[in-house]
């Protein structure tokens, strides 16, 4: 299991979750709108949920139906 970035993100994309993550596993371009978060690099530690002012990050399991999609998108990132 790993934590999700999801819709919240899209055209905010706040760098507070880059800046605590201990194994700095959240990445972006420019060209996209959202952070994404390396479910291989990911240790579940939770403190980028914590400090995300739109509450975009979500454990994988409490992921919201509705954005179920991003568990995707998050590990396509990196493919």
């Amino acid at each position: 299991m790993t934590y999700v970035i999801a819709q919240p993100c899209i055209g905010v994309k706040d760098a507070s979750c880059v800046e605590v993550c201990p194994v700095d596993c959240i990445h972006s371009d420019d060209d996209s709108e959202q952070y994404f978060i390396n479910p291989a690099e990911c240790i579940d530690c939770g403190v980028c949920a914590e400090v995300c002012p739109v509450e975009a990050i979500f454990f994988e399991d409490d992921l919201p139906e509705q954005w179920n999609e991003f568990k995707k998108l998050n590990a396509d990132y990196f493919a």
